[in-house]
């Protein structure tokens, strides 16, 4: 099934902000436009360094720009699509304090 992202002009924005991750989210971007996923495996075969969040959060967590750079997304598979929802951006140093203060499970900046 095709992706939904949600909230793209998030990644456009940190990109204006962050302007060395833009061709790493460029290439993050032209992946899914032709992700076809079925099933949360899918997700890991597309991005195989993605990790899935614990605690049944339906969040995975993808590791950007040679993981320079963290996204944390939410995804619901739907009748015809995947959802995928973004939940924070920010750098891969950024992530660890989040995951130190255990905010990545209920994050939601966007």
């Amino acid at each position: 099934m095709r992706v939904h992202l949600i909230k793209k002009l998030t990644i456009e924005d940190f990109v204006t902000e962050n302007s060395r991750s833009r061709s790493s989210f460029e290439i993050w971007l032209q992946t899914i436009k032709y992700a076809d996923w079925y099933v949360p495996e899918d997700i890991k075969i597309t991005f195989g360094a993605a990790d899935f969040l614990g605690n049944g959060t339906r969040r995975i967590v993808f590791n950007i720009g040679g993981n320079n750079y963290r996204m944390i997304c939410k995804y619901a598979f739907c009748e015809k699509e995947v959802k995928l929802f973004i939940c924070w951006i920010g750098t891969h140093d950024a992530y660890t304090k989040l995951c130190n203060k255990g905010k990545q499970y209920y994050i939601n900046a966007y």
